[in-house]
């Protein structure tokens, strides 16, 4: 964590590992880039496998529905990497 209270940027390190898994895992990012936001990429993940532990966490087990990971920030992300799909 650095000396502001962030972790690489981001509010906290749970938030930090779901964008970074959604920034750098190709298939990751191309299913991200048809939700329309964080909650509707947690909801369809578990629709399209819900036996794969993708479905539930990121690669490094931070659950995409952790209560840690800052929503708002989130919106965020999704408005910077995505707005062009639905913007």
């Amino acid at each position: 964590m650095s000396p502001d209270g962030t972790y690489n940027g981001y509010a906290n390190r749970e938030t930090w590992n779901v964008c970074l898994w959604i920034s750098n895992d190709e298939g990751l990012n191309e299913f991200a880039a048809v939700c329309q936001n964080y909650n509707d990429f947690k909801a369809r993940l578990r629709e399209v496998d819900p036996d794969s532990a993708i479905a539930y966490e990121t690669p490094d087990n931070v659950a995409w529905n952790d209560s840690a990971v800052n929503l708002a920030e989130m919106q965020d992300y999704w408005e910077e990497n995505f707005s062009k799909v639905w913007g």
